[in-house]
């Protein structure tokens, strides 16, 4: 077992795991974050999708080893209270059924909105190509998307909102 010092969600936290532990368990087992699900175990599905710096990642894949000092950023770390523009076009527009492959999804369009803030049907469909929902919300997940664009754009054009202050 090797110890490691891992940034999940803005914060260090420390991990004791065999270096080719999937960092899927690290985060399940032993950090207690369990809104990263485990789906297929061989990156296919999208359901253990997290963000390291920002990238989407398969956690199921990714051994704990290769993580480093990257940030890690779980279900748990888009917004502690939920009001992520992504969370609440998705309660907005209930996209979910089951809700097992939300996490992973909600990461994946989060990086997109961070690089592309008004995407294209074209970009959402590239950027959760590989995120299977077997509920079938493909559709209102691509909505979703679009709908959070334009909570984020409503914010940046509020006085006073932080998105403003960073522009100017």
């Amino acid at each position: 077992m090797t110890r490691y010092l891992l940034n999940v969600n803005g914060q260090p936290r420390e991990a004791e795991a065999d270096p080719d532990t999937p960092l899927l368990w690290v985060l399940r087992d032993t950090l207690g974050l369990v809104g990263t699900k485990f789906g297929c175990g061989v990156g296919q599905c999208g359901a253990c999708t997290v963000q390291l710096n920002g990238v989407p990642t398969r956690s199921c894949m990714t051994p704990v080893a290769s993580v480093g000092r990257k940030r890690v950023t779980t279900i748990e770390g888009l917004h502690p209270q939920g009001a992520h523009p992504l969370q609440q076009a998705w309660q907005e527009l209930d996209v979910p059924q089951c809700g097992y492959c939300q996490a992973g999804q909600l990461l994946s369009a989060a990086a997109l909105l961070a690089e592309n803030p008004r995407p294209s049907d074209a970009d959402i469909d590239g950027a959760l190509a590989g995120h299977l929902c077997r509920c079938g919300t493909y559709l209102r997940i691509r909505a979703a998307v679009h709908r959070a664009a334009d909570i984020a754009a409503s914010a940046a054009r509020r006085p006073g909102s932080a998105a403003r202050k960073e522009s100017a």
